[in-house]
């Protein structure tokens, strides 16, 4: 088994409303700053022993699925790292 860190960012999917984003985008024009498009995301470091990097990608990409993520609403990324 080898030691790895898998990095799942979770993010509301393009059209669905994400009220922190846009409190903070209009916080940030405010600023003086111009955006085009703001998303708020979420980001999960998972630390695991895995056979595979493939492997803790697989049980990372589940996690999400059954918990970290609605999958209706939020689109994920998995990136797996070795420790």
């Amino acid at each position: 088994m080898t030691a790895y860190t898998a990095t799942v960012e979770v993010r509301l999917k393009h059209g669905v409303l994400d009220p922190e984003a846009e409190t903070t985008g209009r916080a940030l024009e405010r600023l003086g700053f111009e955006l085009e498009d703001l998303r708020a995301a979420d980001l999960f470091e998972v630390d695991l022993d895995a056979e595979s990097a493939d492997g803790a990608a697989e049980r990372a990409g589940e996690m999400a699925e059954r918990l970290l993520a609605n999958p209706t609403i939020h689109d994920y990324e998995v990136t797996v790292e070795e420790r």
